[in-house]
């Protein structure tokens, strides 16, 4: 899920399926609800001084230790990259700790700190509670079909992925992605700056 950003308020979006575009796509609606829930929690995360970010690497470590850079961006849904950054600001904040495989010294691990482990009683019980507020007088028949509708969507995408040749099938990086776009648009990066051969080769020549 992706960070809750300074866009649209939950009102205004509540706005927009009720009166502006009420038929828009489901994905639409999917990631609208998505970015209500992150604002809901991320106002929880604040009085804890803890970011949405670091509260994305935080419950998948709290499940599960000892996960190298890249089996925890697959975890948490994030390019290794953005990982990277968020697990340097979160060592500097005494929630994690990163140490090589003694198996693999190539690898390396990432643990929570005991400052890290003690957050959970203090988080979970606010994203259970953002959880619960989202979900008042919804009836339990409707959460079901809800539940039942998004493992079939998953499901479907997953599929169809699969069936995608290997190729099609990564996700760029953002810097790759960003070379892609500036090819696609016939920008070139400007040569880098040097001397000019003939004024080298002058050079050379003067000073024998």
């Amino acid at each position: 899920m992706s960070p809750p950003t300074a866009g649209p308020a939950t009102r205004d979006i509540l706005r927009h399926w009720q009166e502006a575009v009420p038929n828009d796509r489901l994905a639409h609606m999917v990631k609208h609800a998505a970015r209500a829930l992150a604002r809901a929690l991320q106002m929880r995360l604040t009085a804890h001084a803890v970011s949405y970010g670091h509260w994305t690497f935080l419950r998948v470590l709290w499940e599960s230790e000892g996960l190298t850079q890249r089996q925890l961006s697959a975890q948490a849904g994030v390019m290794e990259p953005t990982t990277f950054s968020a697990l340097n600001a979160m060592e500097k904040l005494g929630y994690v700790i990163r140490r090589p495989n003694p198996k693999t010294r190539k690898e390396i691990q990432v643990y929570l700190t005991p400052k890290g482990r003690a957050l959970k009683s203090k988080l979970v019980p606010l994203a259970e509670e953002a959880n619960a507020i989202a979900l008042r007088n919804v009836a339990d028949a409707d959460i079901a079909a809800t539940r039942r509708t998004l493992l079939a969507l998953i499901a479907n995408l997953a599929a169809d992925e699969e069936a995608l040749p290997a190729a099609q099938r990564r996700i760029p990086s953002t810097r790759e992605l960003s070379r892609l776009l500036d090819g696609a648009s016939g920008r070139r990066k400007p040569a880098a700056r040097g001397r000019p051969r003939s004024a080298t080769k002058s050079a050379r020549v003067v000073g024998g």
